[in-house]
């Protein structure tokens, strides 16, 4: 796996949504690269620290924005 991969993974594999095979590869770059292993720390605290936040902190025309672009990045857009 690249680490090209792996970035677009991450959310899926935070989600526990990644087939067997995806999650062993995943894990296997996981472990021979620090660059991803750093990028996955990141991803973890920010989600942390943004489900801290109370859901009337962020305006809605802004979180309404937010989600779309998450969703459209995962491939998720409804």
């Amino acid at each position: 796996m690249r680490c090209e991969q792996f970035v677009e993974l991450v959310t899926e594999f935070l989600d526990g949504a990644l087939d067997p095979r995806a999650e062993r590869e995943f894990v296997d770059h996981l472990a021979e690269c620090d660059g991803c292993g750093r990028y996955l720390d990141q991803v973890r605290t920010t989600v942390s620290a943004l489900g801290e936040l109370p859901e009337d902190h962020l305006p809605e025309p802004a979180r309404a924005t937010l989600l779309s672009a998450f969703r459209k990045k995962s491939g998720r857009d409804a």
